[in-house]
């Protein structure tokens, strides 16, 4: 799909990935929409950047723990910008859900995030595209869809269940509407990470390196621009996902 003069919405783009992935589809001359829960601030600096490139461009507080504003926010963008061509289900959630627990709201949560509001999203999105005949729907994953990780239950189970709604509703959808994933390694440090943790974390792939925010938001837009990849993911790890190979045998 030729991007210029489609309209895209972004999740949980204020800042880090979303912020590049918003920055890419606005290189190809999308208009965006951009979504933030609580950085109202990054937010609209970010809507400054993207106006600045030549397109239209909005910031909306979206709160996908709430699933009846999922509606009028999907309104409230398609009257502002135009219908939605583009959905990226960039938005996360990543608190401690340690098992077994008696504290089960972040479970919830964290499945509101990932997996029900995503569902919600293009569930709205959806007929505009198949009207139209276009469209395009990029969930962003990560590692734990194919490996647990400790403590993380929520977030390693909803990841992978986001996974699997991507192949879904690629089914559901064709062929109007590509659907597609992108799972990025290690890319950009919390600011609470210290050197020995994020050496440690490119030390774990192939490329002893932390990838590029960049180059993650070239594989959505390369999936968005695609006419011929649907149900399918692409994983931009630095060989993380295989890295324990080589450690086995180091060892």
């Amino acid at each position: 799909m030729q991007l210029a003069g489609t309209f895209a919405l972004v999740t949980g783009a204020s800042g880090r990935i979303g912020r590049e992935i918003a920055l890419e589809l606005a290189r190809a001359k999308a208009n965006v929409a951009i979504t933030y829960l609580s950085s109202v601030v990054n937010a609209n600096r970010t809507v400054e950047e993207l106006i600045a490139m030549g397109v239209e461009a909005v910031a909306v507080r979206l709160d996908l723990a709430e699933p009846e504003s999922i509606a009028d926010v999907v309104g409230e963008v398609e009257a502002r910008l135009g219908p939605v061509d583009v959905l990226v289900n960039n938005a996360s959630y990543f608190e401690p859900t340690p098992f077994p627990t008696g504290e089960h709201a972040s479970w919830y949560s964290t499945f509101d995030v990932l997996v029900h509001g995503p569902y919600r999203l293009a569930n709205e999105v959806a007929p505009g595209m198949i009207d139209r005949e276009r469209g395009t729907i990029v969930n962003m994953v990560d590692l734990s869809a194919w490996h647990p990780w400790p403590d993380r239950g929520a977030h390693s189970v909803a990841k992978s269940a986001l996974l699997a709604l991507t192949r879904q509703l690629a089914v559901e959808l064709a062929p109007s509407v590509a659907v597609n994933a992108v799972a990025p390694g290690p890319t950009i440090p919390a600011a609470s990470f210290g050197d020995e943790q994020i050496g440690r974390l490119a030390r774990r792939t192939l490329q002893g390196r932390w990838g590029d925010p960049v180059e993650v938001a070239r594989a959505v837009r390369f999936l968005a621009e695609s006419s011929s990849i649907t149900g399918d993911c692409i994983t931009l790890d630095g060989g993380e996902r295989w890295g324990h190979v080589r450690e086995r045998f180091e060892d």
